[in-house]
């Protein structure tokens, strides 16, 4: 999509619903894939064939002890991700959310930020959601340079000795990935479960 043909603004209040909407698609598409990687993991796969038969003394039915939990560790983690990205965030210290739009107006794209949460951090994206029907045009890249030019403009603001943006990611979005690494963007570390890692943090120096 030709940049002339796209703008980056403050989310409007007749535009929450559908923001939120897109928020809730964007998890919808890695929730999956994220809760097989995490079931998947040896201590994952003992803890749920420990609790299968535990629930064999208590459960008549083998397939329901079985697959009881787990339906239940499948509902925690999407319910964890869907907590975590797939409402609309409160409002931070760098204002926002911003939308991207484009030439029609159409809204194509959802990006909010936070400060860190301590001195030197720089700022971290807490929502960055694309529509379906418009990713892999550029507009993904387009609120990553919009984010990337507010924390410069905030770490300018506050007096801090670099600007930093950091984007955490889960482990199952390859493409959001590909797309950091390929902005300059280097894993280092981040959140999971059991020693394994569910979500990474990119981040880049400004």
């Amino acid at each position: 999509m030709a940049p002339s043909h796209l703008s980056v603004r403050e989310m409007r209040e007749d535009e929450k619903p559908l923001v939120l909407e897109m928020l809730k698609a964007g998890v919808k598409d890695t929730e999956n894939r994220v809760a097989l990687h995490a079931l998947t993991r040896p201590p994952a796969l003992l803890l749920l064939a420990a609790a299968s038969s535990g629930l064999r003394f208590v459960l008549a039915s083998f397939a329901l002890a079985l697959l009881l939990p787990v339906f239940l560790a499948v509902a925690a983690v999407k319910l964890g991700l869907r907590a975590r990205w797939g409402s609309l965030p409160p409002p931070g210290g760098l204002g926002g959310p911003w939308v991207a739009v484009r030439g029609s107006g159409d809204v194509c794209g959802v990006l909010a930020l936070a400060p860190g949460t301590n001195a030197g951090d720089g700022a971290r994206v807490t929502r960055l959601s694309v529509s379906r029907w418009h990713r892999r045009r550029g507009v993904g890249r387009r609120l990553l340079a919009f984010a990337e030019s507010r924390a410069r403009a905030w770490a300018g603001g506050m007096g801090e000795p670099r600007a930093r943006l950091v984007v955490p990611v889960a482990v199952a979005a390859w493409g959001v990935a590909g797309m950091l690494e390929g902005c300059g963007y280097e894993a280092e570390g981040g959140w999971g479960c059991m020693g394994y890692m569910l979500v990474r943090d990119f981040s880049k120096d400004l």
